[in-house]
């Protein structure tokens, strides 16, 4: 990024230039304290040209030190001044220039014991984060000043700097050099920040936290950081500071308190001005500040105020109050909270406050926690729902035969699996917590235990699965609730006013639908029926279909189907109640519904009526080298062309019987993986026969729209010539990505962390959009079928769709809506109304540092282009 040259050592005043970009974040809100005309120590700002020239070996001017340090002989603190307050810095270093000098006339102010503890204190200090000497020496609270200064001549053969020039010179390049570690560049990139963000450094005149009458050193905030309540938290440590203590030194309550002394009872006029003066740091700040102050004889100084730690619930809490107050308008509400937060919200959360004890980890794949007994089948799930238990699914990793177990399950771990594995992606889409590539654990299926190095556990002992962290806990965990508050629902009517991009839900079953709905989705983009069909009441009839010879006999099998697809829909229109409705038709590859161990085949045609060798022989006729790349979606459907007629014809039906109760519907038709327009062309044709003989037999009319999930990449460079036979196209990313990479998502999470880490891909592309490579598919398709056919609807319903980055991705890009999992609803419609709050401030914006200062505020983004 780009660097200022300034080098100038600017006074912190009221009127000083003193700018975030020039001198960070801490001089520049130091500054503001100063213009509410509170009791800020004497400071100044070390711009970042100057820090940088310090860490490079160009030491401040004589002169300018001499400004530091001032005519007063005075103690200083130094403090880190990074740009944004999240990307952290060095460890402040207190009572700079404190020497033999310095130590006598304190021992004559404060006596022998508070001298004594500031100069060892500072003296430890300086060893640990200056010298860079051995942490373990210098950590002893109990050392003496003298052994302190003996250890310190012993490990560096020379005496303790008593020059405070010196002294100071020193520190600022040990804290400027600091910076430029590469530790200290992987924690920063880790929240954020560009490799080469600069620092700026504070230098504040100390206020002495030892001396008589009430005196130390506190922290004060006025907003519970887990809840986002209003309530002042904060400690004061009397005869305190930093490392150095009186003997005498207590820590006592701020407010009144039944359980002891409190700063409000020995100072009234102290605490008094110090919730004045957080009020007034609200109001100016526009933020929830914790204030550092020192009480000095019942005089109050303000150290520094920094933007509360908080929660995800807390910092949705804040945002909406700063806005509800009028202190900031609701467009920046919006961009104040993290899209991502919004998923914390919406399940149970394990508390952070509480103790853990954590057996292992793994990737976090799905948010929430839950607590449950330990089962290792699908079926163990189903007979432990049955009799009111909750229970957790713990898998080597789960198949499409399990879904009924995480159905019945509150939560899913498994020990393989990455963040697009068939756990993940389900889990999500249900709302459970799940963690996957849990590679610490091993499964012993038969003796249903599990080990985790020397611990194990049972089948039917609890856990608690923490998806929002990615941490696995012993026993039962204590647990927020979600926080589904008055708070939630303004900031996300704030953003349905700003957004232009709407938001549909995957849902598969009423319970999905229900959620969608609840979470404020704008219809069902994406129905995926196959997962209907894996019922016990379905299977057998969907198994006597795949085993018939001729399609007589097929449409026979299917007939008992139809009545359940007809209810399937009808439900779903009913709960959607005029919202769209995206069907999409059956995808899967025949095989998955077909068992692949001789037991369940024995069982399978015991219940035909057929040979076991014939039920073998059609099992392995089925089977293909490359599933997903084998006869499955359009395929399936122009080969088997029954499934499809009985499909819509459920579809049409529904829409009929929905339509005479007075629910008007507009059904989707959706055809997956499509790779050339005759596929589409076929489809079309057969399914308006079934809609005119829909129409004939019932006498009712209805309207439908056709469309095509985009999933390979020849559907999007065909897109064009596919539109001329659509209504509308919808990027399925899953598959897309797949495809455009040559990857199975459910194998690359074997070497996907070693091609993240070594930068082969940014990130996985699975879990966060291929912008350069899928997306320009997506802008390719999108450009081309409305080139071709003017107002088509293009949207995306893929994994994907529920990521922030992605949905930005796609406001730009200009589809009309995307689709995603229920629970990520919430996500997917505060990240759009924040894009399009960009687009709008990027468009009136007058030039470049406007965009800067825009991208700047808006928290949570990794990126702005």
């Amino acid at each position: 990024m780009d660097q200022p040259s300034d080098t100038t050592i600017t006074e912190i005043t009221s009127s000083a230039r003193v700018e975030t970009a020039l001198h960070g974040w801490r001089a520049k809100c130091l500054q503001r304290l100063i213009r509410m005309d509170l009791p800020v120590p004497r400071s100044f700002a070390i711009p970042v040209a100057a820090v940088r020239a310090i860490a490079a070996g160009r030491p401040l001017p004589g002169a300018d030190l001499g400004r530091l340090i001032g005519c007063t002989g005075g103690l200083l603190g130094v403090r880190p001044s990074a740009l944004d307050p999240e990307w952290g810095g060095p460890r402040s270093v207190l009572n700079v220039g404190m020497n033999a000098a310095r130590h006598a006339e304190l021992t004559r102010r404060l006596g022998v014991e508070a001298a004594d503890a500031l100069y060892r204190g500072f003296v430890q200090a300086y060893a640990i984060h200056v010298a860079r000497l051995d942490p373990d020496m210098f950590s002893d609270s109990t050392a003496t000043l003298a052994e302190a200064l003996d250890n310190y001549q012993d490990e560096t053969d020379e005496e303790f700097p008593q020059d405070p020039e010196r002294q100071l010179v020193e520190v600022l390049r040990s804290m400027a050099r600091a910076w430029e570690g590469p530790t200290a560049r992987l924690l920063r990139q880790a929240k954020g920040a560009p490799a080469d963000a600069p620092l700026g450094l504070v230098v504040q005149d100390m206020a002495l936290a030892m001396g008589p009458g009430v005196t130390g050193s506190g922290t004060i905030q006025f907003i519970d950081s887990v809840t986002g309540t209003p309530r002042i938290t904060g400690r004061f440590r009397g005869q305190t500071q930093g490392r150095a203590q009186r003997h005498d030194a207590e820590s006592i309550y701020l407010t009144r308190d039944p359980r002891g002394p409190s700063l409000e009872e020995a100072a009234p006029e102290v605490f008094a001005d110090l919730v004045r003066f957080g009020v007034a740091a609200r109001e100016r700040l526009r933020e929830e500040m914790q204030i550092e102050f020192v009480v000095a004889d019942s005089r109050l100084s303000l150290i520094d105020a920094v933007r509360v730690q908080r929660s995800s619930r807390a910092a949705v809490r804040i945002a909406v109050g700063l806005a509800l107050d009028g202190i900031i308008p609701p467009e920046q509400a919006l961009m104040r909270v993290q899209p991502r937060a919004l998923t914390d919200l919406l399940h149970h959360q394990v508390d952070p406050r509480a103790p853990r004890d954590v057996i292992t980890g793994g990737m976090a794949a799905s948010p929430g926690a839950a607590t449950g007994r330990i089962v290792f089948t699908a079926a163990a799930a189903q007979a432990a729902a049955a009799r009111g238990e909750s229970c957790v699914l713990v898998r080597r990793e789960t198949l499409p035969e399990d879904i009924r177990g995480m159905h019945a399950s509150v939560a899913v771990l498994t020990e393989r699996g990455g963040m697009s594995s068939h756990a993940a992606v389900i889990a999500r889409g249900l709302g459970l917590p799940c963690i996957v590539g849990a590679s610490g654990i091993h499964i012993d299926v038969r003796g249903r235990v599990m080990r985790v190095g020397e611990r194990s556990f049972r089948e039917g002992e609890q856990i608690t699965v923490d998806g929002t962290s990615g941490e696995i806990l012993a026993g039962a965990a204590a647990m927020l609730e979600p926080a589904l508050d008055d708070s939630f629902n303004q900031l996300l009517e704030w953003a349905d006013a700003a957004r232009t991009m709407g938001v549909r839900a995957n849902a598969d079953t009423p319970q999905d639908a229900t959620c969608a709905r609840r979470f404020g989705a704008q219809g069902i983009g994406l129905c995926r029926t196959e997962h209907m069909f894996f019922d016990d009441a379905r299977l057998p009839a969907m198994r006597e279909m795949i085993f018939a010879d001729r399609a007589e006999d097929r449409r026979l099998a299917l007939d008992r189907l139809l009545p359940m697809q007809r209810g399937d829909f009808t439900t779903l229109f009913r709960i959607m109640d005029g919202y769209p409705v995206t069907i999409r038709l059956f995808d899967p590859p025949l095989h998955e519904f077909l068992p692949h161990d001789r037991e369940g085949m024995r069982e399978l045609a015991e219940s035909l009526d057929l040979p076991l060798s014939d039920v073998v022989r059609r099992v392995e006729a089925l089977t293909e080298y490359n599933p997903m790349l084998g006869m499955r979606g359009v395929r399936l459907g122009i080969t088997v062309p029954e499934i499809y007629e009985m499909q819509a014809r459920a579809i049409f039906e529904a829409a009929v019987e929905v339509g005479r109760d007075g629910h008007s519907v507009v059904p989707e038709i959706m055809i997956p993986l499509v790779s050339a327009m005759r596929e589409v062309e076929m489809v079309r044709h057969r399914i308006e026969g079934i809609a005119a003989a829909v129409r004939a037999e019932s006498r009712a009319e209805f309207t439908y729209r056709l469309g095509v999930m985009v999933e390979t990449p020849r559907a999007a460079l065909r897109a064009g010539d596919i539109a001329e036979h659509c209504a509308f196209l919808s990027f399925g990313t899953n598959d897309l990505t797949q495809m455009t990479y040559g990857l199975s998502r459910d194998d690359a999470a074997r070497f996907m962390g070693s091609y993240v880490a070594q930068g082969v891909y940014a990130e996985d592309p699975f879990h966060i959009l291929d912008q350069d490579g899928v997306g320009e598919l997506v802008l390719i398709g999108a450009q081309r079928a409305r080139a071709h056919k003017a107002g088509i609807t293009v949207a995306m319903c893929g994994e994907h769709a529920g990521n922030p980055e992605s949905i930005a991705f796609c406001q730009r890009a200009g589809l009309d809506y995307v689709s995603c999992s229920p629970f990520r609803v919430p996500v997917a419609r505060l990240a759009a109304a924040q894009e399009a709050v960009l687009c709008r401030l990027a468009e009136t914006a007058r030039d470049d540092s406007d965009l800067e200062l825009i991208a700047g505020s808006f928290e949570g983004r990794t990126r702005f282009r």
